[in-house]
């Protein structure tokens, strides 16, 4: 039972890791979107251009499901 736990605790852990490498981002202004200067805190190398192009929805912030999908697709990364 014990080693059945720890195998599940490891999968679950290593499954959880991406998720919380992309929520990095810190909603500074508690908007529930992120403005460009709270982005270029986690993704330094974000240009205007590429705001822009994840900015889906043209609203001027980006939010949660558009930066996953800017992730997903590679557009930003963190490093």
């Amino acid at each position: 039972m014990t080693k059945t736990f720890a195998t599940a605790a490891a999968i679950l852990g290593f499954a959880a890791a991406p998720a919380l490498a992309e929520t990095m981002v810190e909603d500074t202004d508690a908007n529930g979107t992120y403005s460009m200067e709270e982005l270029v805190t986690a993704y330094p190398g974000l240009t205007e251009e590429v705001f822009i192009e994840i900015d889906t929805d043209d609203s001027g912030d980006v939010s949660e499901d558009e930066l996953t999908a800017a992730v997903d697709e590679g557009l930003v990364t963190s490093g």
